[in-house]
């Protein structure tokens, strides 16, 4: 297969393609994630992740050949808001209130660019989650454990925070931040063969 450059430092992501034994390398993109209200919220993610393909290939030189390109991003939305990654314990306390006893959306954009082709095309995964009521201690335990730092919304499902998780709708790994089945979805399309 060929190699893939990943447009995320995301240890989640990683992890899925190595799962699927997909080459990759890593190049951290160099974006402004900052979203006008012009952007409507499910477009969000591939808006932001078409920027983190784009600002790789503008970042290699010129005469670099390049054959793929892939690039995720994951927002949480409950009511109209939207939920990034908290700034602080106290951000990441507020976000788990929210979602105390109650159900919010994940939605996750694939994008992936195809350097034979000039091509790039995106899926999007939508996913809901429903949280039992927390408690304070349950809260307190959960900060002080610090998953909460770097995960969209304040908490990781693939790990100590599923003790919370009383329902999910959708794709599990849509919430883990590389849905499985569009990236597959999308890189048959491309004509990239994980069946070697």
């Amino acid at each position: 297969m060929e190699p893939i450059i990943l447009a995320s430092a995301s240890p989640r992501r990683q992890e899925i393609l190595k799962l699927l034994n997909i080459p990759f390398r890593v190049i951290m993109p160099n974006i402004d994630e900052t979203i006008t209200a012009a952007v409507d919220t499910e477009e969000i993610p591939e808006f932001l992740a078409r920027e983190k393909v784009s600002a790789v290939i503008h970042s290699l030189p010129p005469q670099q050949e390049i054959q793929w390109v892939l690039g995720a991003d994951t927002v949480i939305e409950k009511n109209g808001k939207i939920y990034g990654k908290p700034e602080d314990e106290a951000q990441a306390e507020a976000f788990l209130r929210e979602f105390s006893g109650s159900t919010h959306n994940v939605l996750t954009a694939v994008v992936l660019y195809n350097g034979r082709k000039k091509l790039t095309t995106s899926r999007l995964a939508k996913t809901s989650v429903t949280f039992t009521e927390l408690s304070d201690e349950e809260i307190q335990w959960y900060l002080d454990t610090g998953e909460w730092h770097g995960a969209a919304g304040g908490y990781r499902i693939q790990s100590l925070a599923s003790c919370f998780i009383r329902k999910i709708e959708g794709s599990q790994s849509c919430v883990t931040g590389l849905p499985i089945f569009e990236l597959y979805d999308i890189l048959k399309e491309q004509g990239y063969s994980l069946l070697v």
